[in-house]
């Protein structure tokens, strides 16, 4: 039988990659590649494969983990009731517990047809930037809707009107491959209806988000801030059409303006904010950073609702919840790559880097010695993001600004552990708002700075592009 480097490159002139190519030839797995998340790392590939702790985490830091799970898994409940530590649940919210986004700490999807609540996507609101909300826009990136706020709830607690229904709408767009071969993608509309607190702004501008995969977030968090800033300067020194930006967001805590990492716009800080603002948008938990209800001025029951603070004020979710919720969302681990040294993962990894996939997503990354938590630190990751803003076309604008993204912008976001959104989540619908139903559709969608990469992708015969989708599903 030929050597795997022999068999690689007969496999590789096969699929049109000669050796004058600009980008670089692998003919086998780099050292570690596999390791996606470095020493903390899990092998596991099934539907619990993204809820995992570190693997260098001991065990005497497991009982954390555990209990910040417990808190993540488990619904919040409507105040008062005899479970206190987790009361207060509303009064408007879009799910009752972390998991209910964030399904096996996976992807979200859109709302199906049939479907009574959006669940697992957001719907965002705001209202065009103007010079009066300057200091509004400073510190939350927009002007939420004056009636509806920053982002639209469809549940609420009994005696709290919800703000209305999301429905998701699909038109057919017909893309054609070089060799003939059409695929159809669909274009989403969003609905909003039932809208139970009056008509909103006529200029409102709405973003559909699912939620993202909740693995290696504590990784990405200890990427050196430089690190990511090199990323923007090598693009801009570069001059090839690919120019990521950084996102400059607010930090509650800090109470100033700091590099931007978290959300499809790269619009929260670090994970702790993350979690603040997804504990009172998703579920309208106060903590001690946010400790009001997320009602406008408008939804006078919504502001009348009983509240679960402790009656020494006590926030909804504790200081000691918070902080065991944050341990956890740091440490859930990225699995193992899989297949990384076969001829067609090879040859699709080679395509990726024809096509030019590596310049928004960096593949690799040391994190910082001084990282929040010791098992997260000098690690050797793979995450596969620049975790910069990119202009990703008119084709996925939501036409809304948050901080410094504009309305076509979008953060890249990483790809470990793509390929096993199915085993986990039940589906394959990838991109911020759900609409690609595989990884084909989701590179297609790309414009913008990435349209030579899709034009290239458009070009690659049937062969070539199994081998690029061999390549995405082993990450």
């Amino acid at each position: 039988m030929p050597s795997l480097p022999l068999r690689l490159s007969a496999l590789l002139l096969a699929l049109g990659l000669s050796a004058c190519d600009d980008a670089p030839k692998f003919t086998q797995a780099e050292p570690g590649e596999a390791r996606s998340g470095g020493g903390t790392t899990v092998r596991k590939t099934d539907q619990n494969a993204f809820s995992l702790p570190s693997a260098n985490l001991p065990p005497s830091r497991r009982v954390d983990f555990s209990v910040g799970n417990s808190f993540f898994r488990n619904p919040w409940v409507i105040a008062p009731s005899t479970t206190t530590a987790r009361d207060g649940l509303g009064p408007l919210f879009n799910t009752n517990a972390c998991q209910g986004c964030h399904i096996k700490d996976g992807r979200g999807h859109p709302p199906a047809p049939d479907a009574r609540n959006a669940v697992s996507m957001l719907v965002r609101l705001s209202i065009p930037d103007t010079p009066a909300y300057a200091k509004v826009i400073e510190q939350q990136g927009v002007v939420p809707e004056p009636v509806y706020g920053g982002q639209f709830q469809d549940m609420a607690v009994p005696g709290v009107m919800p703000e209305g229904k999301v429905r998701v709408d699909y038109t057919p767009v017909m893309v054609r491959f070089k060799d003939g071969t059409e695929i159809e993608l669909r274009k989403p509309s969003l609905n909003i209806t039932q809208l139970n607190y009056g008509p909103m702004h006529p200029d409102t501008r709405f973003s559909a988000r699912v939620a993202p995969p909740m693995i290696g977030l504590g990784l990405l968090e200890a990427i050196p801030e430089e690190a990511i800033l090199a990323n923007a300067h090598a693009q801009a020194k570069a001059k090839n059409g690919i120019a990521g930006r950084p996102n400059q967001v607010w930090d509650d805590v800090q109470q100033k303006t700091v590099l931007g990492r978290f959300g499809w716009k790269a619009g929260q800080p670090n994970l702790n904010q993350q979690n603040v603002h997804a504990f009172s948008g998703d579920m309208g938990l106060t903590t001690r950073l946010r400790p009001f209800d997320d009602c406008t001025e408008t939804q006078t029951a919504c502001k009348q609702a009983t509240s679960g603070n402790g009656p020494d004020g006590e926030p909804e979710v504790s200081d000691n919840i918070l902080r065991l919720v944050l341990f956890y969302t740091r440490n859930l681990a990225v699995p193992a790559r899989r297949d990384v040294g076969t001829p067609e993962v090879l040859a699709g990894k080679n395509l990726f880097y024809q096509a030019g996939c590596q310049s928004c997503h960096t593949p690799k990354y040391t994190t910082a010695a001084n990282a929040a938590e010791p098992e997260l630190a000098n690690q050797v990751i793979r995450p596969y993001s620049d975790l910069l803003l990119h202009d990703m076309g008119d084709g996925l604008a939501d036409n809304r600004t948050e901080f410094q993204a504009g309305g076509r912008d979008w953060r890249t976001p990483p790809l470990w552990g793509i390929g096993l959104t199915e085993a986990v989540s039940g589906h394959t619908q990838f991109l911020h708002d759900g609409r690609a139903r595989n990884l084909l559709e989701a590179v297609l969608w790309h414009g913008g700075e990435a349209t030579a990469a899709q034009q290239q992708v458009l070009s690659f015969n049937a062969e070539q592009r199994a081998a690029l989708l061999a390549f995405l599903n082993s990450l």
